[in-house]
């Protein structure tokens, strides 16, 4: 049982949010919808950055739809390719607009967030392709963002761990050099029987959204022992970049994260690991205290990794 109780802020964001998880694919459509819509007017208080553009790539599957965000007017910086959460079904550029603004500022780098193809529609492995791809272009093209050569990965739930697969692939393909990976409660090596799944099912994401999810985005459960799925698959760790790993205390997939910490540390990966106690899955994009802290934390530990 959870000692903490959750922050106020947070269970009142969440009563909000209610209508973010679909319960079947035909509701999809109104729910990506009303959560586009709600993200772009609903949010106030937007930092400020220099500068956001929108920018397309030719991708594997056809265009690439990212938006760029400049911190600073004041010379060069380097580059965070960021990837949004919505259990590869949900979410975008709006939904993660306000968080890329702040990890562009509390970085001092350009953030890059690529909305990548979604599921059922483009299931496992579209997403991993288009954000593959997107990296691959950012390390190959600072001259179109920061200016200068620097590359980080980051993202939050599903994001997460399409930041944790770019990294493995960029490592196994001899692919852009990275310099470190930010993985806010990724969703890895979930099991519905892991004490935070069994704890918080239900808080924001029940164990039949979880489901839902998985079945989306993999069409065949051959592909549940696939590292480019879930990287907790992966035989070895060793190589990769260092990493922030981030959890949040009332969060079904809390201990598969921070297992897969400690996986990494144990293969011999610099990792620095925080869980938030009194947080919930999706607090980083809410409109609370912890938002910003959780981006200040993460940005400095971007900013630090790309200045070395």
């Amino acid at each position: 049982m959870q000692a903490d109780a959750i922050d106020p802020r947070a269970a009142a964001a969440l009563e909000r949010r209610r209508f973010s998880i679909p319960h079947n694919r035909y509701a999809l459509k109104a729910v990506r919808t009303v959560a586009r819509l709600a993200s772009k007017y609903g949010i106030r208080d937007r930092p400020e950055v220099a500068d956001v553009t929108d920018l397309t790539l030719p991708g594997p599957g056809g265009d690439v739809a990212m938006r760029r965000y400049i911190p600073t007017t004041d010379g060069d910086v380097p580059t965070v390719v960021f990837f949004h959460g919505g259990g590869y079904v949900l979410g975008g550029l709006e939904t993660h607009d306000a968080l890329c603004r702040r990890l562009a500022r509390e970085s001092g780098c350009v953030v890059l967030s690529v909305a990548y193809r979604l599921a059922p529609e483009h299931p496992f492995p579209a997403a991993v392709e288009d954000c593959y791809a997107a990296t691959e272009w950012a390390g190959a093209n600072p001259e179109q963002l920061g200016g200068v050569p620097g590359l980080a990965v980051a993202g939050d739930s599903a994001g997460g761990t399409l930041a944790a697969v770019v990294s493995l692939l960029a490592a196994e393909r001899d692919g852009p050099e990275i310099a470190h990976q930010a993985l806010i409660y990724p969703a890895i090596g979930v099991d519905e029987e892991q004490g935070s799944v069994q704890e918080n099912a239900g808080i924001v994401l029940a164990e039949a959204d979880l489901r839902f999810f998985r079945n989306c985005y993999l069409e065949s459960s051959i592909h549940e022992r696939n590292p480019y799925a879930d990287p907790a698959q992966a035989a070895d760790l060793s190589g990769l970049p260092p990493a922030t790993v981030i959890t949040a205390g009332f969060d079904p997939l809390r201990d598969g994260a921070k297992e897969y910490a400690e996986r990494l540390v144990g293969d011999g990966v610099d990792v620095r690991y925080k869980n938030y106690p009194a947080q919930v899955h999706g607090f980083a994009t809410m409109q609370i205290d912890a938002a910003e802290a959780v981006a200040a934390d993460v940005g400095k530990d971007l900013g630090s990794a790309l200045r070395e």
